[in-house]
């Protein structure tokens, strides 16, 4: 069995979460950052992030870190801590290829007494059914008695300088006691915050999944109170404000549901459920009615332009946004491209504005070429869809400007502006 004085690391994956774990343990102890992306470590090496998540100087802290695509590289380490994707299918299925494409890897340079930990959100059971059995494939080893397993799930929030790696809670489990000892312990030399040992992987993998579906629920409640509301032409914002004032009323707001984790995980445990043979039902009709909302949004503009008498077959829209979430690049699973692809239903030509999206990632990833400057008195509408701060910097003024003088309707999508300020609010 390992100790932690010869532990030299691996972190599989360089996104969003393995870069900050690496930089942490890289200040720490000898640490390989391993990525099939050439151009991302390439990247790294120069001493930048796009994601933005670490800046240059906690980059150059990390004296221990190397980054490398080489397999060969990762030999001499003896714990290996998975980070890649794991998101769903066109099916809304769990779709397990990176997860099993690094286990593979793994499997090639596995040796006898090392530690494979995944951080990747999984279904309760993953790791030990699918993941594992990869490893004793391409290692020939046997599990629990060559090597062993660990299970820490990933805490990440995107672009929040606050909540960091460092300053989570951290749970932590392992496939025997001195192993899920060994794992805590080596987390605890980063985490400030300090850790959680759950009583078995399966249990932390639960946890994980769990986190982002209580939160899904919550908004899908709130999201559909401020369709009723609306209904009832009552401001679902000062709604909330007032319930608010109560000491445990939940400050959940109303919006699209994107990302890599809320609008991913949950289907990952309605998925499990299925197979031994249980339908969730608040689970699935909170998933329904959150990917709806990209619909609703737009037969609320449209709605508000044909009340305007603005024709809407020909239309322009500015659309103000792309990110998943308000100052940060993360495009992974948008839901303001619900919004467009609904605008194109309409034959509304729709222009994206974005500071925070890089260009070439919006083409690659979505077909979208978001314009870096738009024309004053152009657009019929504009939906202020992502709350960066650059926007909120414009204030109500400047975002008209971008609209027809005569006529246009302003959508305020994120509560920005004041309810005075804007023509139609969610």
């Amino acid at each position: 069995m390992l100790n932690l004085n010869n532990t030299k690391l691996a972190i599989i994956g360089l996104g969003y979460v393995g870069l900050p774990l690496a930089v942490e343990f890289g200040k720490k102890r000898s640490t390989v950052g391993f990525d099939i992306n050439a151009k991302r470590v390439a990247e790294l090496r120069s001493g930048q992030d796009h994601t933005l998540e670490v800046d240059p100087q906690e980059l150059k802290k990390a004296l221990n870190l190397s980054f490398t695509t080489d397999l060969e590289s990762l030999r001499n380490c003896n714990v290996f801590i998975v980070t890649v994707p794991t998101p769903i299918d066109e099916h809304k299925q769990p779709d397990l290829t990176p997860l099993e494409k690094a286990s593979e890897t793994i499997g090639k340079i596995l040796k006898e007494g090392d530690i494979v930990i995944y951080e990747s959100t999984v279904y309760p059971g993953a790791t030990e059914e699918v993941c594992v059995p990869i490893l004793e494939k391409f290692s020939g080893l046997k599990f629990n008695k060559d090597f062993y397993a660990g299970y820490s799930p990933e805490r990440i929030n995107p672009g929040d300088k606050e909540h960091r790696v460092t300053t989570i809670k951290k749970v932590t489990s392992g496939s025997t006691p001195e192993v899920t000892d060994l794992v805590d312990a080596l987390y605890q030399e980063i985490i400030f915050a300090g850790t959680h040992k759950a009583p078995s992987i399966r249990v932390a993998e639960a946890a994980k999944v769990i986190e982002n579906t209580q939160r899904d629920v919550n908004i899908a409640l709130i999201n559909e109170l401020a369709l009723i509301f609306n209904k009832m032409e009552i401001d679902t914002e000062a709604v909330l404000q007032a319930a608010g004032t109560k000491w445990n009323f939940l400050p959940f707001r109303p919006g699209l549901v994107g990302g890599h984790c809320i609008g991913v995980d949950p289907y990952y445990l309605t998925h499990k459920a299925q197979s031994v043979g249980y339908h969730p039902e608040i689970i699935l009709a909170g998933r329904r009615l959150n990917d709806n909302m990209g619909m609703y949004v737009v037969s609320q503009l449209v709605k508000a332009m044909t009340k305007r008498r603005i024709h809407v077959e020909g239309a322009r829209v500015l659309v103000m946004g792309l990110t998943f979430k308000e100052n940060c690049p993360d495009l992974r699973n948008t839901r303001i491209i619900d919004i467009l692809h609904e605008l194109q239903e309409y034959n509304v030509k729709a222009d994206v504005f974005d500071p925070w999206v890089n260009a070439e990632e919006a083409e690659a990833e979505y077909g979208i070429s978001p314009v870096t400057h738009p024309e004053a008195g152009t657009y019929d509408a504009i939906v202020l869809a992502v709350a960066h701060r650059e926007f909120k910097e414009l204030g109500a003024e400047g975002i008209r400007t971008f609209g027809k003088m005569d006529n246009h309707v302003l959508y305020d999508l994120k509560y920005v502006l004041n309810a005075s300020q804007s023509d139609i609010r969610l």
